[in-house]
């Protein structure tokens, strides 16, 4: 315990020699604040720094998406010694940049937490002294989401290329040759799912301050425009495929990856046989995207007045 100060001391000051200076340090231009921006948004959404609780949702949903991966290649290595089975595959690199379900959810959970706390705790000010702006403050969030949604995406796909190098019965320098062109059709392919994802959970998380109503929306949006495209398609399979298939926000973004893995619209999609289907899938995932790279501009537009 403290002693307590005699009647002499009291009403006496005590002065503290701190021995405070100026900063001496480097200083960072936008650049610098914007990557600062993008890392601390990074560690938040992969729940870094935080509770244990905030790193269950992402690292269970990267382990879910990479089952199909060590399924597939655990079956290739239980039947490369087994001349009567050809090479099995469960899922091909095409199919696999289509995990939309998975990362639905994570772009539901990750994007209100990464942009709502900001709007709701009122520290956008703050973070808006120079020489951070608003454009920077964009790219920062959605970067670190499309960044994140990227790996998630890539690295399964890299832990199938490889066991299918290793399990492979021709070998792995041939299967490796063979399969040159999935080293840039996967990256391009999972680039533009992520960028889309992100913009579009960055772009509605920005209008509300409340992470349940945020992810509600994004989630809602994907679901309700996916099955208004089933209802109006109907069934492509036997009718062929319709326009009603560009409406299904959810996805856009597949289409592309056909055109990317195939260079046409797949048979296997709803918008098959459609006239310039390849097109207007473009057009309509460029629209999608500016439309949310708008809404992003407009909601943060002030900070640069």
């Amino acid at each position: 315990m403290s002693a307590v100060p005699s009647a002499a001391d009291a009403g006496r000051g005590a002065v503290y020699d701190r021995g405070y200076r100026p900063y001496e340090g480097p200083r960072g231009l936008r650049g610098s604040a914007t990557f600062a921006l993008y890392k601390a948004s990074m560690r938040r959404a992969l729940g870094l720094r935080r509770s244990w609780r905030q790193k269950v949702a992402p690292f269970v949903l990267l382990g879910i998406v990479t089952v199909p991966a060590i399924v597939n290649v655990g079956i290739g290595y239980i039947t490369r010694d087994q001349p009567a089975f050809d090479r099995i595959e469960i899922i091909t690199y095409r199919e696999y940049v289509g995990v939309s379900a998975a990362l639905l959810l994570f772009v539901g959970l990750v994007a209100p937490d990464v942009m709502c706390p900001d709007r709701r705790q009122r520290v956008l000010p703050l973070m808006f002294a120079r020489p951070l702006l608003g454009v920077d403050y964009v790219i920062a969030k959605v970067g670190a989401i499309a960044t994140i949604l990227l790996a998630f995406s890539f690295l399964p796909q890299m832990v199938l290329f490889l066991g299918n190098m290793m399990v492979s019965k021709d070998g792995a320098l041939d299967y490796f040759t063979g399969h040159l062109d999935v080293l840039w059709k996967v990256p391009v392919a999972v680039a533009l799912l992520a960028v889309y994802y992100a913009v579009i959970g960055c772009a509605i998380s920005s209008l509300t301050d409340r992470r349940i109503v945020a992810g509600a929306a994004v989630i809602g949006l994907f679901l309700l425009t996916s099955i208004s495209s089933g209802v109006v398609v109907g069934d492509w399979e036997i009718e062929g495929g319709s326009y009603g298939a560009l409406i299904n926000v959810l996805g856009m973004p597949l289409y592309l990856r056909d055109l990317v893995f195939l260079g046409h619209i797949s048979t296997d999609s709803p918008l098959n046989g459609v006239a310039g289907g390849g097109l207007l899938a473009v057009a309509c995932y460029s629209v999608v995207v500016l439309a949310g790279s708008v809404t992003l501009w407009w909601r943060y537009r002030w900070v640069e007045r």
